[in-house]
């Protein structure tokens, strides 16, 4: 059966190819952990994809700032239709509509019985983690295709309790795979609560997440810094406060909103590709975001991160951040005793919770990011547009069950 898929083709490049329909087995293939190959997934089911998202994660690798193969198939946002079981799925049925947690768990190991599912120890030979069509993560092929093979498929998926009612809502459903339980992690690290106030470097998908999770959570104000006044325009769409960071440190724009230099919560939706702030605003400086926020954060805040970190990115500005070795401001944050909270989300902590929110209507997360739905064949002209700084959300749509 053909299977059309989103694929690496070399910096700069994706392009949609025509690759293997998924069994029950780990194949060799380009970023496949020669350990996982060969590797039995009777545990698993195969999903006919009703929903694919571009994620800025993906833009990294296209970028050429991971150590990505060409070939790898990309997508590690999926939501999709059961349609084969394999022999040892006991719960999960063909016709289940599910939402499927972009980091792959096993539901066996110490770290997923302590619900840290972004870091369990049995799916990638290389180190605790991983995810589907991601860069040293195990080689799990990738979701941005027509149909993907789902592995523990009782323990990682999430199944929508009404097919009806879970497709009028489908976008928002979409979400619950990466960004939204992403951005929720990073507001409850940063710890949000009822009353406080927020500064969210980056009007991504992600820090729109973010923004919308510290709403939800009871913020009193929440402030989105970028450098794009498109995606600025989106933050203040549903409600946020914003600065234009290209105008100097985000420090002094604060104070002109909040009456103080600070805020009680940071949380960094930028991650490693950050640009300097002011007259810098056009050189990358890997560092800078961490820094502002451990500047405008208050003594005994706390910084989320869920923006993304790598440990190899060869288009680094410097040796030492090819590596991810950044110059922080370290003893800053010791002096006013932050606490960092970093790493991979660990989706299955919250994507129940959201589901429950978006089915009572009590969040538009599609419409707060300025989701957006293209054909798989156009995954090309999405990822050109996100990453020349369009404000949407790229939802990919491989059967035309979406529409619209």
């Amino acid at each position: 059966m053909r299977n059309l898929a989103v694929s690496y083709a070399g910096p700069g490049k994706v392009e949609v190819v025509d690759t293997p329909y998924p069994e029950f087995v780990l194949k060799d293939g380009p970023g496949v952990n020669p350990a996982n190959v060969g590797r039995k997934v009777d545990h698993g089911v195969i999903l006919r994809t009703i929903a694919t998202n571009i994620c800025g994660s993906d833009q990294h690798m296209v970028r050429g700032r991971t150590t990505a193969p060409e070939g790898l198939v990309l997508g590690h946002e999926i939501t999709g239709e059961v349609i084969e079981v394999g022999r040892d799925v006991e719960f999960v049925k063909v016709g289940d509509v599910v939402s499927v947690p972009f980091n792959i768990s096993c539901g066996r190991c110490r770290n997923c019985k302590e619900r840290k599912t972004g870091i369990c120890l049995n799916v990638n030979p290389d180190r605790p983690g991983s995810a589907y069509g991601y860069v040293d993560m195990g080689g799990w092929v990738g979701g941005q295709a027509e149909y993907v093979l789902v592995p523990y498929a009782d323990w990682n998926v999430l199944k929508f309790p009404d097919r009806e009612q879970a497709m009028e809502k489908i976008l928002d459903l979409a979400m619950l795979s990466d960004i939204f339980p992403t951005g929720f992690h990073g507001a409850v690290g940063a710890g949000v609560g009822v009353g406080s106030t927020v500064y969210v470097a980056g009007a991504g998908p992600v820090g729109l997440a973010a923004a919308t999770a510290a709403q939800l959570l009871g913020a009193s104000a929440v402030i989105v810094g970028d450098l794009n006044p498109d995606r600025l325009a989106q933050a203040r769409s549903f409600g946020c406060e914003t600065i234009d960071v290209s105008l100097g440190d985000p420090a002094e724009q604060i104070e002109q909103l909040l009456g103080a230099p600070e805020v009680d919560c940071g949380i960094d939706a930028v991650g490693f590709e950050a640009r300097g702030h002011g007259g810098d605003s056009a050189t990358e400086a890997p560092a800078t975001v961490l820094n502002g926020l451990m500047d405008v954060t208050r003594a005994g805040g706390s910084l989320g991160i869920p923006g993304l970190y790598v440990t190899g990115d060869p288009g680094a500005v410097d040796e030492a951040a090819k590596v991810g070795s950044l110059s922080l401001r370290f003893g800053l944050g010791f002096s006013k005793s932050h606490v960092f909270v970093t790493g991979q989300c660990p989706v299955m902590m919250y994507n129940r919770g959201l589901m429950e929110a978006i089915l009572a209507d009590k969040v538009s997360i599609a419409k707060n990011v300025g989701a957006t739905t293209i054909s798989l064949q156009d995954a090309p002209r999405g990822y050109a547009e996100f990453d020349e700084g369009a404000a949407q959300k790229f939802v990919l749509d491989p059967h035309g069950l979406i529409g619209g």
